[in-house]
């Protein structure tokens, strides 16, 4: 996911976002620990997905014109 993607979505948006992709962490890290994930790679990508979607949602919070 780049962030280019993120930057017409709402805050709203993002945050479902985020809680999918950490849904999807958390299965994930399931999977590892009963050695049944096959792409470890994933992990790390998602990790970076989600602090991505996290940045947008702080950005839109504190630009001036969420205030407005």
């Amino acid at each position: 996911m780049k962030f280019a993607e993120l930057k017409d979505l709402t805050v709203q948006e993002l945050s479902a976002r985020s809680s999918d992709l950490r849904r999807e962490l958390f299965n994930l890290r399931l999977q590892k620990a009963t050695a049944q994930l096959e792409k470890t790679s994933r992990l790390r990508v998602l990790r970076k997905d989600i602090a991505r979607v996290e940045t947008a949602i702080s950005q839109r919070r504190n630009s001036p014109t969420a205030a407005v």
